[in-house]
């Protein structure tokens, strides 16, 4: 029996179904399988930058194949609980769709240069660029939406089951929030009937599967480029800098002596190899480490999800995912592992791709209209304001892959 109703499956944009055999969130799914601004994610950084060189980095993630693989988490863990699996699947490809080039890192860089226009966050230019910038659909002439453009015009619980953080930067938390104040119509229609703040199941779940994928599979990557030894963390001083960063930047309530204890004890786990050296062997033993410990997540988390709320099936805001607080710092020192080898230690690189980000954003907006693509380019010369034409410059950046970026920055430079 199935737990959505008729007001989920509504899109902002009404339209009559092109097919009975389909259902709503299967469609959605469709749509941003084949989107173009999930392709672009195929260029776009996840630990190293794409095609930065060496032949091991080729086979590293990118941002795509981060959102195919938290796609793959979240189907199979969403199910589990009772969700639409093509409503979790369709959040958990759509949860990084408007990251710019550079990762985080770049968003960092975008965040400065649009702070006169209300900032730059990922997850509010992914409801962008799903709602707004990838051309898909029009609304009809006429109130209320006037044949703008509604991006993917995918269902309202689609939308809201890829809004990590349904507040504007006003309310942002940690500064992390997911709508823009030009973005508040869409967003309130999304959010029609929930309570403030809180994230529908659905989302809850995206957000685990994201963090249970990056945190594993970062982390291997981060072996297999090289900047990780295993053996390293054998000492526990080396341990406690690696939790040191874990605490710092993703679970600041936790103690740093429970942080080093649950360190110690994830590490005593048998399926840890022992060290890695590119053999078919050690290679095998890795996939066994990330099977095994995305595994561990995802129980952890269905397990305690289900002693709470029973077998019924859990949507939209029915109940809360369960996450017990061991699964959660294990989750962190996994983060912490990476952040600490990959991104810290490499701030020399990171520091010169936030300049090209920034040099970038003001040689086009300096040449604007000229410098910007078609589509934005027509918002940029319908804006009413500066604030409105920066924000189209800096949509046409986050639009960048990595190497069109360093591209058309070599471009604009002569």
């Amino acid at each position: 029996m199935t737990t959505y109703i008729d007001h989920d499956r509504r899109r902002w944009a009404p339209e009559s179904s092109k097919r009975r055999d389909r259902t709503a969130f299967e469609r959605d799914r469709a749509r941003v399988l084949h989107s173009a601004a999930l392709r672009r994610l195929a260029a776009k950084t996840q630990v190293a930058s794409p095609g930065a060189g060496a032949d091991t980095v080729q086979s590293l993630r990118t941002r795509l194949t981060h959102s195919l693989e938290c796609a793959q988490v979240g189907r199979e863990l969403g199910k589990a609980l009772g969700c639409d699996p093509d409503l979790v699947e369709t959040a958990c490809l759509s949860h990084d769709i408007g990251h710019p080039p550079f990762g985080h890192n770049g968003e960092a860089a975008l965040d400065v240069v649009a702070r006169d226009c209300g900032g730059f966050e990922g997850n509010a230019q992914s409801l962008r660029v799903l709602t707004r910038l990838e051309p898909k659909s029009f609304a009809p002439d006429g109130p209320p939406l006037h044949g703008r453009s509604v991006g993917l015009n995918l269902t309202r619980a689609a939308l809201d089951a890829a809004m990590k953080y349904p507040w504007t930067q006003a309310d942002a938390v940690n500064g992390k929030f997911g709508v823009y104040d030009d973005d508040l119509d869409v967003a309130r229609w999304v959010r029609e009937g929930a309570d403030p703040g809180r994230t529908c199941f659905e989302a809850q779940v995206m957000d685990w599967s994201d963090d249970v994928a990056y945190s594993v599979h970062d982390l291997e990557d981060a072996l297999v480029a090289g900047h990780i030894d295993f053996a390293r963390l054998a000492d526990p001083a080396e341990r406690r800098l690696v939790a040191e960063t874990a605490r710092k930047l993703y679970c600041a309530d936790a103690d740093l002596a429970e942080l080093e204890e649950r360190f110690t004890t994830l590490l005593a786990e048998p399926y840890w190899p022992s060290g890695y050296d590119g053999t078919p062997r050690s290679l095998a033993a890795l996939k066994n480490l990330t099977s095994t410990l995305i595994g561990r997540f995802c129980l952890a988390a269905e397990d305690a999800t289900r002693a709470a709320h029973g077998d019924r099936p859990l949507t939209r805001y029915a109940a809360d995912l369960i996450v017990p607080r061991a699964a959660r710092l294990e989750n962190a020192l996994l983060k912490g592992i990476t952040a600490h080898y990959v991104w810290i230690s490499h701030e020399e690189v990171r520091a010169r791709q936030r300049t090209l980000i920034t040099e970038l954003a003001e040689l086009t907006l300096a040449g604007a209209p000229g410098t910007l693509e078609p589509g934005f380019r027509a918002a940029f010369e319908e804006a009413d304001d500066d604030a409105a034409r920066l924000r189209a410059v800096v949509d046409q950046i986050a639009s960048l892959t990595d190497t069109s970026a360093i591209a058309r920055h070599k471009r604009l430079t002569g």
